[in-house]
């Protein structure tokens, strides 16, 4: 079996309301997607999406000709792309898309298998007021959720606390409350400092009595020993490593036990077999291993494989906050979008490859090049 051509379909999506994303402070008008498409010889065509793929123009011929089951090979010449400025991951995942299909296999399956599916926590994007996210939560309640993840503006910290302490109140406990500061995400522009370590002890002290079961990115990724001192002086698991893209910085807070949850996202930051090794190391080690998701159904659907193929989680994050979020507008480009069971459970593709299916009518209507 031989690659004979790799293509990207460039999508955007109009959004109408737009969305108030708690990290950007300008609403976004528009979501934009691409998707990557690996046909081989014998007909099997891959499918993946998450990032731009900034960086695989002119180097498409380091794939086309070779085994897309040489995925070890794949995977160390992506790497080079990526060192040059790219972040080519979704091309792995189309690969793997195309490994399960030529095995008749779901990748989780040929990931190990360990779980066919998880629970999954809605990870809320917008910034909204305690009453306003007090309800939502009431709504995921209701929806099966068991988890749910709340964003707080570091320049609103008070209001931020409140809306926590007011969905405390509202859900009981019922709901298991997460909460990212959102330390170590920077669009571009952002060029304000990060909260100093006095403020974030204080705020996630006060969180501690809220009973969140997780702080996420409360301290940039380098500041190491703040990260550690946060976790002995409030007992709060620290979460964080979601856009960390080498291998050495995540076995560094490996090593220097910085962090209880690593979150490295397979399309964004370090690729499927690489998260499946680090995924792995950090439940050796009796931490948890639960990606960030935040891309579109393709990117859930790669994550949950290597997830449900290694026995990680505990939950899988579900970008969801209706009404400016939903599983509608995330997969605009697929036949049905990825959903969660009344149950509040994601459940794992057993179709070959990823389980993704685009639809074409939307790839037409929303294809820019």
């Amino acid at each position: 079996m031989q690659i004979t051509s790799i293509g990207l379909d460039q999508l955007r999506l109009d959004l109408d309301p737009p969305f108030l994303a708690a990290w950007d402070p300008d609403p976004r008008q528009h979501f934009d997607a691409t998707i990557v498409r690996v046909v081989t010889d014998e007909g099997l065509i891959g499918i993946g999406s998450g990032d731009t793929m900034a960086g695989l123009a002119g180097h498409e011929h380091l794939f086309i000709g070779q085994d897309p089951r040489d995925i070890s090979r794949h995977v160390r010449a992506i790497e080079t792309i990526n060192f040059h400025g790219g972040r080519c991951w979704p091309l792995e995942v189309a690969l793997w898309d195309i490994i399960g299909q030529a095995t008749g296999q779901p990748v989780a399956a040929l990931f190990g298998n360990a779980l066919r599916r998880l629970p999954a926590y809605a990870s809320c994007g917008e910034l909204k007021s305690p009453t306003a996210r007090a309800e939502s939560a009431l709504a995921l309640r209701e929806q099966g959720f068991r988890a749910m993840k709340i964003r707080i503006d570091r320049d609103r910290l008070d209001e931020g606390v409140a809306a926590v302490a007011a969905t405390r109140e509202a859900v009981g406990d019922d709901l298991e409350i997460m909460i990212d500061l959102n330390q170590s995400w920077r669009m571009a522009g952002d060029v304000d400092p990060a909260l100093d370590l006095s403020s974030v002890r204080r705020t996630v002290r006060r969180l501690a009595e809220l009973d969140v079961y997780w702080v996420e990115e409360p301290l940039p990724y380098h500041d190491r020993a703040g990260l550690r001192a946060l976790r002995a002086e409030t007992g709060m698991r620290i979460a964080a490593g979601e856009m960390l893209d080498s291998v050495p910085a995540v076995l560094d807070l490996l090593e220097h036990d910085a962090l209880d949850v690593f979150q490295m996202d397979v399309v964004l930051a370090l690729g499927m077999s690489r998260a499946r090794t680090l995924g792995e190391l950090a439940l050796l080690k009796h931490r948890s291993f639960t990606p960030h998701t935040w891309s579109n159904g393709i990117g859930v659907l790669a994550n949950l494989h290597v997830v449900a193929g290694i026995g990680g989680g505990p939950y899988l994050e579900f970008p969801y906050d209706p009404p400016g979020w939903t599983p509608q507008r995330r997969d605009f480009m697929l036949a049905e979008p990825v959903t969660v069971g009344d149950d509040g459970c994601i459940e794992v593709p057993q179709t070959p490859g990823i389980g993704a299916v685009l639809d074409p009518d939307a790839i037409d209507r929303w294809r820019i090049t």
